[in-house]
């Protein structure tokens, strides 16, 4: 078997951005050379310009609106049924590609792995799905009566055309005595998957928000965990750190979650939101409207958990902060040997991620208690104060990108030769051909959890598994290859 080649790793210039924006039109240059930097000494907040409009022609990862309302925040609420009004191909990409795990009996009380469509013909384009959308509700009522609500998740026709799901949802929510929640969430709405998951909070916050009340009290220990899919079981293993800690988990938004969840979130004392970016609207709602204060955490790796663990046990009494303690004492040795074990065969692997929602600057720590080092990220679809989050995380001579080109990514990667990758299922086969030792990083690459104490030693073991492959030793580095004499 052929022995495994270790590239040499070169650090990230602006000179190399340069260089690789240096094939584009002097147009696509000037725009895109505003979504990348390096980080250089001194530099404590780079400008990374982020949420504006790919450059046409220039093929990137972004999802659309469709994709972050129904694939993200509704997709996981379990005892819904989301109906994707529109042709079939948006709801067929759209099914199951996640991995949000959630209990319950299929087709009683957990309809996840399910996949319900309008399914558009051309007749419906031509004299719209209004009344096909009043059926389907129906049907779906007497298919499964156990069903708690729907929600009407609009494709692009829907808007194009002009139906009308509002007036729908609200004539068959009184028929059937059913909550059902019209989404206006077109794909060609916005700029990437980011304003569906602000047009999603807002959908929540009108029909649903503050709609039910819990009868016990709201006890002084109550909080919701906020913007957690429950990827491979993240959200299980978050909630077992915070019961451990004294508190009470009422609402998780979305994995795992209930419609009873997302009306009752109004009863808790504390938000603790982990993807920033795709719920913070509606927990900065709650805290204006209901006075309910919110905080972003971070369970990966052991360094991030115990820090964010102090950081919630701060906002309650010394109960709590005594039992966070325990907490932390009780699994500092578990994550230390795990560390022992995998740090000496990862420590100085460097690290290239270009992922979505909080992973590319909430994974970091976990890599650096590997002894790894990310020395490259980005976002499909940040905001300004997700680049504001993520550059004091990043060393010197780190390059930082947003929305960037497939193009931009494989001339970074085969530039830097960083030893692995962490992206999504579109970059993966892409790396793996090219020799590139790859973990997907949007779902676990169909592992996890990878969060919180339970999830640590999981990431650990893949991220070795990865890098320590005899795989690829027998693929050919492409710096390595001869170059090929074109036949004539």
């Amino acid at each position: 078997m052929a022995e495994q080649e270790t590239p040499k790793y070169t650090p990230a210039t602006p000179e190399m951005v340069d260089e690789v924006l240096s094939a584009y039109p002097d147009r696509a240059k000037k725009m895109r050379a505003k979504h990348i930097t390096v980080k250089t000494e001194g530099c404590a907040s780079c400008s990374v310009k982020s949420n504006s409009k790919t450059v046409p022609g220039l093929m990137t990862a972004r999802g659309c609106a469709y994709a972050g309302a129904k694939g993200v925040v509704f997709g996981p609420v379990k005892d819904m049924i989301h109906i994707s009004h529109g042709p079939v191909g948006c709801g067929y990409y759209s099914w199951g590609n996640r991995r949000n795990l959630a209990e319950g009996e299929l087709g009683v009380n957990n309809f996840v792995p399910f996949q319900f469509t309008s399914d558009f013909s051309e007749n419906d384009i031509v004299y719209g799905g209004d009344k096909k959308l009043e059926q389907i509700c129906r049907e779906v009522k007497e298919l499964f009566p156990t069903v708690k609500g729907i929600s009407v998740m609009s494709e692009c026709p829907v808007g194009l055309i002009g139906d009308d799901i509002e007036s729908v949802s609200k004539k068959m929510s009184k028929e059937l005595d059913l909550p059902i929640v019209p989404v206006r969430c077109e794909g060609f709405r916005g700029i990437s998957q980011s304003l569906g998951h602000h047009i999603a909070n807002d959908a929540v916050r009108d029909h649903l928000l503050g709609k039910k009340e819990r009868e016990e009290e709201v006890g002084p220990y109550d909080v919701s965990l906020i913007g957690d899919y429950n990827i491979g079981g993240d959200a299980w293993a978050s909630i077992k750190i915070l019961e451990e800690m004294g508190l009470r988990v009422r609402n998780v938004w979305t994995g795992d979650s209930t419609i009873e969840m997302l009306q009752t979130a109004h009863q808790v004392k504390l938000n603790l939101i982990h993807c920033y970016r795709s719920m913070n609207y509606i927990c900065k709602h709650m805290e204006e409207t209901y006075g309910i204060p919110h905080m972003e955490f971070n369970f990966f790796g052991p360094t991030k958990i115990k820090q964010s663990i102090r950081a919630i046990a701060a906002r309650f009494d010394e109960t709590i902060q005594e039992k966070a303690e325990a907490v932390i004492a009780k699994y500092e040795p578990m994550m230390q040997a795990v560390i022992d074990k995998y740090r000496p065969r990862l420590e100085g692997k460097k690290v290239m991620l270009y992922v979505g929602g909080l992973r590319p600057r909430h994974v970091i720590g976990a890599y650096e208690d590997l002894g790894m080092e990310v020395v490259g990220t980005g976002y499909e679809f940040a905001h300004k104060d997700d680049y504001d989050r993520t550059m004091p995380m990043m060393g010197d001579n780190t390059v930082i990108y947003d929305d960037v080109t497939a193009y931009e990514l494989e001339e970074f990667v085969n530039r830097m030769k960083p030893d692995l990758i962490g992206s999504g299922v579109k970059e993966k086969y892409v790396f793996e051909k090219m020799g590139y030792p790859f973990r997907q990083m949007h779902s676990w690459d169909y592992s996890g959890p990878y969060h919180a104490y339970d999830g640590f030693p999981i990431f650990a073991r893949d991220m070795d598994i990865a890098l320590s492959s005899p795989t690829w030793g027998l693929a050919k580095a492409p710096w390595k290859k001869e170059t090929v004499k074109e036949v004539r």
